[in-house]
């Protein structure tokens, strides 16, 4: 285990086998606050907050990932290489696509697409499918009935453009039965699967993309418990 890269530096302080990883900072803050006990923050760097607590007694970790592939890719990397975490769980919004998918209903992402060249790193000799652990998605799918939460398994895009000038491009990633769009778990998929790790990837729907339907920002840091609990339960 390193003592710290330049993105990450614990300080001493204990990073968890599993880590929760929302994209915005806060959100780890609050997971943190209001979910963990005996809590330790362990990172800081570039207000990218990490922190190390118990839940029901399992120690666990969440940190920011920040926003898109090239974020997440340095620190879900950096975790599993450089700091012996096994297990990572982003824990995130998403944009629904499919007419059957609504606000506050949780994805849990089987495959993850992406318009991305991070694969291209790896130079494979043709096109490679980033998948979630399998046992993961059959835990979390579990945990989500238990709680009542309506929930959807299945393919996400991770893309790399948030505000895309081709006006077809939802709709043809529609067609193709992706539930939703989202920004980082396809580099996180490929890290784990490289790596020989795990990962994970649960949403809550913050917006309708067809439909113009779209929670708050205040909403979508502070209201989106059930994802964040299905986490905190499948969490090793």
């Amino acid at each position: 285990m390193t003592q710290g890269t330049a993105h990450i530096q614990p300080n001493g302080k204990k990073i968890a086998k599993t880590v929760l990883m929302p994209g915005d900072p806060l959100r780890a803050k609050y997971i943190a606050e209001n979910f963990l006990e005996n809590v330790e923050q362990f990172n800081e760097v570039r207000n990218m907050f990490g922190y190390t607590g118990t839940y029901k007694g399992k120690e666990v970790s969440v940190m920011g990932s920040g926003m898109g592939i090239p974020s997440i890719g340095i620190y879900s990397y950096e975790l599993y290489n450089f700091f012996d975490v096994d297990t990572i769980i982003r824990i995130g919004s998403c944009g629904a696509l499919q007419d059957n998918v609504n606000l506050y209903d949780i994805i849990i992402a089987q495959g993850a697409s992406t318009n991305s060249d991070y694969v291209d790193q790896y130079n494979l000799p043709g096109h490679f499918a980033p998948l979630a652990d399998f046992d993961l998605v059959a835990k979390a799918k579990a945990q989500a009935d238990n709680l009542g939460a309506v929930t959807h398994v299945g393919n996400i895009l991770s893309s790399d453009t948030f505000y895309n000038a081709d006006e077809t491009f939802n709709a043809r990633w529609q067609r193709m039965g992706i539930l939703g769009i989202e920004m980082e778990s396809a580099a996180l998929y490929l890290n784990a699967t490289h790596a020989n790790k795990k990962a994970l990837g649960i949403f809550t729907v913050s917006d309708h993309i067809l439909r113009n339907e779209a929670t708050t920002p205040e909403e979508r840091q502070n209201s989106f418990t059930q994802m964040m609990e299905v986490a905190l339960e499948i969490a090793d």
